[in-house]
């Protein structure tokens, strides 16, 4: 693949300067944003990745310590490549926060909640604030992963409603089965671009 040109797009956002390389390759053009996935240890974030860049899961549980970046180029509409850039920060719980270092400059977030616990459904409220806080304004969706268990669910369908209504487009997932998971990161994606 040979590229013709690179031109750079710099957006200021609260503060800081976001640079985005576009890279055009004749008709077709690739922008690159970073996103990061959120939320408690052990509600499947690692999963959600595998499954969405690989195509794979596997039933061991390994510990994410600090982040892991992964990317995944999704083609869209006339031409035009997203590259997403998906940062897969350690598990936080209500003893320790998340390292703000890690989302800044994100240009979105993946919220992931393990719908057997209710409590990490509870922690996306100080998750959205320190992103607020931190990055400013940003695409958020929210996966409620673990749909292959639901029978187990502690989540019930009024608080998925509180946080369509609170305005995060939520996704009930499977990292196992691959239930929405390209779903809740196309959803992310065109949030992206609209903005």
């Amino acid at each position: 693949m040979r590229f013709q040109s690179t031109s750079q797009i710099s957006i200021l956002k609260n503060d800081f300067q976001l640079d985005y390389a576009v890279l055009q390759m004749g008709q077709n053009s690739i922008i690159t944003k970073k996103i990061c996935l959120l939320g408690n240890f052990s509600v499947g974030k690692t999963s959600m990745i595998a499954r969405f860049v690989r195509h794979t899961f596997s039933e061991k549980y390994l510990t994410t310590v600090g982040v892991k970046i992964d990317s995944k180029p999704i083609e869209l509409a006339d031409g035009l490549t997203l590259k997403l850039i998906v940062w897969d920060i350690a598990g936080s719980d209500k003893y320790s926060g998340i390292d703000t270092t890690y989302i800044t400059g994100s240009a979105g977030i993946l919220f992931v909640v393990d719908g057997m616990r209710k409590e990490t459904l509870d922690a996306i409220v100080g998750l959205r604030r320190c992103v607020n806080e931190s990055v400013g304004d940003c695409a958020m969706v929210c996966a409620i992963n673990k749909s292959d268990l639901k029978i187990k669910w502690e989540i019930t369908r009024a608080d998925i409603d509180g946080l369509i209504e609170s305005g995060i487009p939520t996704f009930k997932t499977s990292a196992k089965t691959g239930e929405n998971v390209e779903a809740a990161f196309a959803s992310l994606a065109k949030l992206l671009i609209e903005t």
